[in-house]
């Protein structure tokens, strides 16, 4: 009988060893993540004491969370400063990693995201939680590979190709199972890996994703539970005939959805050219302008999830709310994005995305007979839509809406909406948003 060669038995062992770790490295995301979300509550939470308290001051108490929110601006800023890519999402860097296009960062990297997206979260900048989980995952994934000599040969040899390519996966695939521990959304993490970071569906790639993915939530639910995120508990399927207009509806989307990422983008160009402003003050500026709309209205800021909520639960706003919320909305993330701070887009464009699905309702409804879907099913298809508008990610977007809200009945309008987006935003022109920031980053890097 023939061995089994050396190089097979080999690529076995360490094939078994990269399940391994990926499991291990999982539950330390899970951990992290969990802990990331957990500080974010809190923050929330003193965020809101602080804003009541300062209500009670009258005029002179309306300078306080402009102060609170413009110093937290600018600290978040200058810890992101010192570290290479610790500013903005970091997915666009997780997608460069893979593409080959740029190398895993580590040190420093974790407590970065962490402190820094805490701060500038917590003080009420317009900007997800998502991308600083997604990151601290990758780098996690990274360096878990290399502690467990996935890139070096058996017996002392030098690293070899397969190695280094495991390396990269576990990179990726951690990345994946951070997006699904700030959603609690394990099976969009996983589509998040194939549809928008790789682009591929690979079964060792997914295997591993997999592997980390449920470590991950089920470490993270040890922290924050295991409850869906925005809960919805009456959504029932739409009737057929609708679909045509959850279609339009997705049209809309998509268009709005362009004009936001070409919004962010020309306006880190703006920042760009104010050389003589230094990226701290300029992070200052925007803290205080967000912290005056705060001031106004808490709804108005942070990241969206006590919105989305409102929106999702049938909390009433009238049109002209909707539209004051969703110009500002619109306006402010972009900006808190250019802060150079660490956080995310998913977020804020999930509470966009709500925010148009229940104006398209309030606007639509006097046309539609009775028995039609509620503002409630138009807000969840509305969330879907304009994050794929922006990421242009259909599958990952309507399976994470789905994760988040419980809704699985709304799974058909959700595709047909995600469609109709994905097919505008492409024929207006506009590029993946992450697409556009990995080539800035690699353009400034």
């Amino acid at each position: 009988m023939s061995e089994t060669p050396s190089g097979v038995r080999s690529g076995r062992r360490r094939s078994g060893r990269s399940f391994v770790i990926a499991g291990v490295a999982g539950c330390l995301v899970g951990l992290v993540g969990g802990g990331f979300r957990w500080c974010l509550e809190h923050a929330d939470q003193l965020r809101g004491s602080v804003l009541e308290a300062a209500a009670g001051l009258g005029a002179a108490g309306r300078l306080i969370p402009v102060v609170l929110t413009a110093v937290g601006a600018a600290v978040a800023c200058a810890i992101a400063q010192r570290v290479p890519h610790a500013a903005g999402s970091g997915i666009q860097h997780v997608e460069a990693v893979w593409r080959q296009e740029a190398e895993a960062r580590t040190a420093w990297l974790l407590p970065a995201k962490f402190l820094g997206g805490l701060i500038a979260i917590g003080s009420g900048l317009v900007l997800g939680r998502e991308g600083p989980i997604v990151h601290m995952g990758a780098a996690i994934g990274s360096a878990a590979g290399r502690r467990g000599r996935l890139d070096a040969g058996d017996a002392g040899e030098t690293g070899d190709a397969q190695g280094a390519e495991d390396v990269r996966m576990l990179h990726t695939a951690l990345g994946g199972a951070g997006l699904a521990v700030a959603f609690t959304a394990p099976l969009a993490g996983l589509l998040f890996v194939c549809e928008e970071v790789t682009g591929t569906v690979r079964p060792r790639l997914v295997l591993l994703t997999l592997v980390g993915t449920v470590t991950a939530v089920a470490c993270s639910q040890l922290i924050v539970g295991d409850a869906v995120v925005l809960p919805l508990s009456d959504a029932p399927a739409p009737p057929l005939w609708m679909l045509p207009v959850f279609l339009l509806s997705g049209m809309t989307a998509g268009a709005l959805g362009a004009a936001y990422s070409a919004l962010v983008v020309r306006t880190l160009e703006v920042c760009d050219r104010l050389t003589r402003v230094p990226p701290v003050a300029r992070a200052a500026v925007i803290g205080a302008g967000v912290g005056a709309l705060m001031a106004f209205d808490p709804l108005l800021t942070g990241g969206g999830d006590q919105l989305s909520e409102r929106l999702l639960t049938g909390g009433s706003l009238t049109v002209a709310a909707l539209v004051l919320c969703l110009a500002v909305r619109f306006v402010a993330g972009p900006l808190s994005y250019a802060a150079a701070t660490p956080g995310g887009l998913f977020a804020p464009l999930l509470a966009l995305g709500a925010l148009w699905g229940t104006l398209t309702h309030a606007l639509a409804s006097p046309l539609l007979p009775a028995g039609s879907a509620g503002a409630a099913a138009f807000a969840v298809v509305g969330m879907a839509a304009v994050f794929t508008g922006v990421v242009r990610a259909p599958l990952t977007g309507a399976v994470l809406v789905v994760e988040m809200t419980g809704t699985g009945a709304l799974l058909l309008p959700l595709l047909i909406a995600c469609f109709a987006a994905t097919v505008t935003a492409d024929r207006l022109g506009s590029e993946p948003i992450y697409d556009t920031l990995r080539r800035r980053m690699l353009e400034r890097a």
